[in-house]
């Protein structure tokens, strides 16, 4: 049924005319292509729309269809090692991203083999389970009772092939299929949010030694071009311990999409020995686009993650970048004459900001499970300015800040993460679960280690004035061994295999093995030994110890440590 025509096309926004039956966030199909578009304005019988595709051929009287809701997603079987568009439509190679402005139906002719965990007559609440599809080998799918319905099972299917159309149960009157959908930007809803629990490892061992995140934690990577912020968000999806990531290349390049498909696709998934990107969502908005597909990809990213979380599973959404997302945001902003803010985004960007972060979390769900969203995002300011609203609004929201330091990135030091500029709130709720984990000196060597790093960087300073040899000798010791720190624990290479990522243990046992050097370096110094025979000591196997050993090598770590500790026992 028509109910608007369009009075005006300008770029992705379509001005209408309507004599009612619109809502705010509406759904509707515009134009004989039946694009999808959403109502972002109403006053009287005016309305504006921003349109998810290309407009090209629009025009003043074409028809603008409803839908009978908001914008949502379709969530069920086969979102698991799946490529999409913004708004979820499936990305198939070889094909057309747009057709005709409809979605291909997902998996439609895939068959999934369904086991019911639940009889005739039980007494279901939201969020309950109905059965089980084996979506991946990492991943059993959990069939669950929508959030809103509920109540007595009148009929289950029996075990058997069933495609995503078919009806599995009906409960309380309402029959029930694999999907259900909801809109993206409502957040789905939880029993109650819980106190953040224990880390979430990503195994690059800067950021879990000195700026760790809790699992349903958030935070923000800003840094300027060239930096390092995709790789280092490209290693936290392939090693971080989360069981689903949503990865949401959100304005892009079409080639670094390419390049996370294709390694994701090749690198194998230590816990089932499958490829990751079969516990991997690839939501696909890259820079040539529509642009206000751009916009609502977050919360297409973070709705999916609400949904693995619902069925118990630890989810992270990697953001790629949110800059991006603001530009589309004042994109629209100027084309619908909103009044702009600070450096043209609009007023609500810190709003909208918060409105995503906050969908973060860890929580009790309807079906009493306790999972997490955790939201990692990249910035990317214009010039690398750190100063500009995009990334001073965001360091409001997140819990911590990883910022990626220019020199750093120009020597070759990756992660570019700079221990200067970096924070995380979460440091103290994580050392009481470090202590509570049997590491009660975790905290402590943090602390250690941020203040030997801070020692030397005002050390260094001196020493351009007045030259290295011109320092006292804990001085020179705290430079040698601040490199050690940069150079042995800090630093980590992307392609290396065994440097690729540090299990926690690994961590621990070499940052304790630096702190080890300088307590027996400084301990010989004051019983007298010359600071130039402490600063010829060969500490090349502390140097080699990241890459020599294994992943899981904290033992191998800890004979290193060893055997010089008796080497430098000798010395004096």
């Amino acid at each position: 049924m028509t109910i608007a025509t369009i009075t005006r096309v300008n770029g992705p926004v379509v001005e209408i005319h309507t004599d009612g039956g619109l809502a705010m966030l509406d759904l509707v199909e515009v134009g004989p292509r039946r694009l999808p578009g959403e109502v972002i304005a109403l006053e009287g019988t005016a309305a504006t729309v921003q349109v998810y595709e290309y407009t090209g051929g629009l025009e003043p009287g074409d028809e603008i269809l409803p839908t009978g809701g908001p914008l949502a997603a379709e969530l069920g079987p086969g979102l698991l090692g799946g490529v999409f568009d913004g708004v979820l439509r499936p990305l198939q190679s070889g094909a057309a991203w747009i057709e005709a402005g409809r979605a291909g139906t997902r998996a439609a002719d895939r068959a999934w083999s369904f086991a019911p965990v639940t009889r005739v007559g039980a007494q279901l609440t939201a969020g309950a389970t109905l059965g089980t599809v084996r979506e991946s080998a990492a991943i059993d799918h959990q069939v669950l009772v929508p959030p809103d319905a509920g109540g007595t099972v009148e009929w289950i299917a029996p075990p058997g092939e069933l495609h995503l159309r078919d009806v599995i149960a009906r409960v309380n009157g309402r029959e029930l299929g694999l999907t259900q959908r909801w809109p993206v930007r409502r957040p789905r809803p939880v029993r109650t949010r819980l106190a953040g629990g224990g880390p979430l490892v990503t195994g690059q061992r800067v950021l879990d030694l000195l700026f760790p995140v809790a699992r349903g934690s958030t935070a923000a990577i800003p840094g300027g071009f060239g930096t390092g912020k995709t790789v280092a968000l490209q290693q936290i999806a392939k090693w971080c311990d989360a069981s689903v990531i949503v990865y949401v290349g959100c304005g892009e390049r079409g080639n670094e999409l390419a390049d996370v498909l294709e390694e994701f696709e090749a690198l194998e998934d230590p816990r089932t020995g499958q490829p990751l990107l079969d516990r991997t969502v690839l939501i696909a908005n890259t820079s040539n686009m529509p642009v206000m597909a751009r916009e609502a990809s977050i919360y297409t990213g973070v709705t999916v993650a609400e949904y693995y979380r619902d069925m118990g599973y630890d989810a992270v959404v990697i953001a790629d970048s949110t800059s991006r997302w603001a530009e589309a945001l004042r994109e629209l902003g100027s084309r619908t004459g909103e009044l702009p803010a600070e450096e043209g985004y609009p007023a609500g960007l810190s709003s909208a900001l918060a409105d995503f972060y906050e969908r973060a979390g860890q929580v009790q769900t309807l079906g009493d499970k306790v999972a997490s969203v955790s939201i990692l995002g990249a910035v990317s300011p214009p010039g690398g300015d750190l100063t500009e609203p995009v990334t001073s609004h965001t360091r409001r929201f997140v819990r911590a800040v990883w910022s990626l330091d220019r020199d750093l990135a120009y020597a070759r030091h990756y992660p570019a993460v700079s221990w200067r500029d970096s924070s995380a709130r979460d440091v103290d709720q994580l050392a009481a679960w470090q202590a509570e984990h049997g590491d009660p000196g975790w905290l402590e060597r943090r602390a250690v280690a941020l203040r030997l790093l801070t020692d030397a960087d005002r050390i260094e300073s001196i020493a351009q004035l007045v030259g290295a040899d011109s320092l006292p000798g804990r001085e020179r010791i705290t430079l040698r061994t601040a490199r050690l720190l940069r150079e042995a624990v800090l630093q980590q290479s992307a392609v290396l295999e065994n440097d690729q990522f540090s299990s926690p243990a690994k961590q621990r046992a070499l940052l304790t093995l630096v702190l080890d050097v300088h307590d027996r370096l400084i301990a010989l110094l004051d019983r007298g030994v010359e600071v130039a025979e402490l600063e010829a000591v060969d500490l090349s196997s502390v140097l080699r110890a990241r890459y020599d050993t294994s992943p899981d090598g904290a033992a191998e770590v800890e004979r290193i440590g060893h055997d010089l500790m008796h080497a430098l026992g000798e010395i004096g």
